[in-house]
């Protein structure tokens, strides 16, 4: 999700002390109990970001079980709807679904976003901020993967993705002397434009928790081919690995998380579905979109301390590089980001943490985020 800063304090409190008494993660009963039912209270939601400026908004995070045997992990969904002083809507719904006995894990995302201002800087690992120009545009996104389990925590399967931009113009340039560095690319790629693929996906998930590991692994394998047999205005590929570790330093009050991820792109890429650093989940500090092109890798590692009460700290660190291919890498310089963060536990018993995060970037960039659930 992207968006970032404060959450309206008074409904958080009275979210947080719904019913969250419980031990965190007990998994000594084998039926389901009140306390696993969804809960659909809408939450206000108040934040500030480099790519939204002030917004406020509402949503729903209903967390669940399927069956009754408690060691099928918990499903999650949210519900997202806000406005920003930027004039940008997003109307937005993912979901995480693990089956009973976990034979099939569904995962997907709905979004629409209206008229939705922002910064365009080009593309390519020595992007400069003085070619920032502005540009808006009406985009929906429709995924989803349905994966079968063939052996404990292992699912393959395969995926549907569908991006539908519309209505793009360029707003305005940083230096009006010169055209948006948008304008200089293909013609088509400001006209309307549909991409459409699918393909294949292994993921092994052995984190004890979605929401919040304290210890695990998780790896993530899939493609997607985007063709004209789909309908799609674009015929190109996408390759993605995503790779986690999570444990424990000492005890469970204090977790080490690291994630190697990396998108590779092969045929002809417009300039929205190119491969990004920034925003809320890699590389927080930079503006989402500061970096982009066909090719990505980035490392990035937390570790998360319990304070007091409801609150955890964290400390970040990422380091990144994009490139038209790989030889591009050593341009630009390494990009990099330190930062830190404040979780609230808004459901203790589910791990569900509401996330604050201030990150710079090495070029002095820098980015004050909030958001739900862990960067990764």
């Amino acid at each position: 999700m992207r968006y970032s800063s404060l959450l309206l304090g008074l409904s958080l409190l009275a979210g947080t002390a719904r019913g969250q008494t419980a031990p965190a993660d007990s998994v000594t009963t084998t039926v389901t109990s009140k306390r696993d039912k969804p809960s659909f209270i809408p939450i206000p939601v108040l934040f500030s970001q480099p790519e939204t400026g002030l917004g406020f908004g509402i949503a729903l995070l209903p967390v669940w079980r399927f069956g009754t045997d408690t060691l099928t992990r918990k499903s999650n969904a949210r519900f997202i709807n806000w406005y920003t002083q930027k004039k940008q809507i997003l109307f937005q719904h993912t979901h995480s679904v693990f089956t009973p006995g976990e034979k099939y894990l569904l995962t997907g995302e709905a979004s629409y976003y209206y008229d939705f201002p922002i910064n365009y800087y080009g593309f390519g690992p020595r992007t400069r901020r003085e070619d920032e120009s502005g540009i808006k545009y009406k985009l929906l996104i429709l995924n989803e993967r349905v994966l079968k389990k063939v052996v404990p925590n292992l699912f393959v399967g395969g995926q549907y993705r569908l991006t539908n931009i519309r209505d793009i113009e360029v707003t305005r340039n940083i230096d009006d002397t010169r055209p948006s560095l948008l304008l200089q690319r293909d013609a088509r790629e400001r006209q309307n434009t549909l991409v459409s693929g699918i393909g294949p996906a292994l993921l092994y998930d052995g984190r004890d928790n979605v929401l919040s590991a304290y210890h695990g692994n998780y790896l993530e394998l899939s493609a997607l081919f985007n063709g004209g047999a789909l309908g799609s205005d674009y015929r190109f590929s996408r390759y993605l690995v995503d790779a986690r570790h999570y444990q424990p330093l000492g005890s469970e009050k204090t977790i080490f998380a690291s994630q190697l991820i990396g998108q590779f792109h092969t045929g002809d890429v417009p300039f929205r579905e190119l491969a990004n650093l920034g925003g809320d989940k890699i590389m927080r500090g930079y503006y989402e979109g500061r970096y982009r092109d066909r090719q990505l890798l980035a490392l990035q590692a937390e570790v998360r301390r319990y304070l007091f009460w409801r609150i955890n700290g964290v400390l970040f660190g990422s380091v990144g590089q994009i490139g038209d291919t790989f030889a591009d890498f050593d341009q630009g310089g390494v990009k990099a980001i330190g930062g830190a963060g404040i979780r609230l536990k808004f459901n203790r018993r589910d791990r569900l943490n509401i996330r604050f995060d201030y990150g710079v970037g090495r070029d002095g960039s820098k980015g004050f985020y909030f958001s739900f659930g862990e960067a990764f």
